[in-house]
């Protein structure tokens, strides 16, 4: 079992804040059903249900800045679905185009590794990457976020300024960032559901 599988929805706002990848996946997963269900019962489609639920998610990791500490999440994503569902409505735009289904983008790259990925092996691939940082930026790294050490106890256990350990761990994010793109996860995990959405 993941250890992000333990973490409370807030904890894991928290690290998705700090860019990590695998937080927002345990909430991509924890989540994704529900919404899909939620949204499907309203919009009656499966396909504009899915380019709906996707971009529920797109927009979590892209403003999940603005979310205040302490948010309800389910509840933010229900009404965050409702209120997407009723300006489709309002606005005569059911068949709205806003993403690309992730079906559509996986037929583009149908000849590719994409088509294999899965979650699993994007956390191999991540844990790579994170070997692949300078020495003392992967080890301040580590300790933030799988031993789950403050910046303060960092700096303490290390012999530097908090503003080092910040500093080092905020381009560690970046270099990850850059590296693995955020829609080849969410690519991944729907691969691993597609099983699911084919038997609804």
């Amino acid at each position: 079992m993941s250890v992000y599988s333990s973490l409370t929805d807030n904890h894991l706002l928290d690290y998705i804040k700090s860019g990590d990848q695998l937080a927002f996946a345990e909430i991509y997963e924890r989540y994704w059903g529900l919404m899909f269900h939620h949204v499907l019962k309203m919009t009656g489609d499966k396909d504009e249900t899915k380019d709906l639920v996707q971009e529920l998610f797109t927009n979590l990791w892209l403003n999940v800045e603005h979310i205040e500490p302490g948010t309800n999440l389910s509840a933010y994503l229900y009404v965050s679905a409702r209120n997407k569902v009723i300006n489709l409505i309002r606005h005569d735009k059911i068949k709205n185009n806003y993403l690309s289904s992730l079906s559509h983008f996986a037929s583009y790259h149908q000849n590719s590794v994409l088509d294999q990925l899965t979650a699993k092996d994007l956390s191999i691939a991540l844990e790579r990457e994170i070997q692949n940082l300078p020495c003392k930026m992967r080890e301040i790294f580590e300790l933030s976020r799988k031993k789950y050490r403050t910046h303060k106890e960092i700096a303490e256990e290390l012999h530097i300024s908090d503003k080092t350990v910040k500093k080092q761990i905020n381009n560690a994010i970046k270099i990850l960032r850059l590296r693995l793109d955020i829609f080849i996860l969410i690519l991944s995990i729907c691969l691993s559901l597609a099983s699911d959405i084919s038997s609804l």
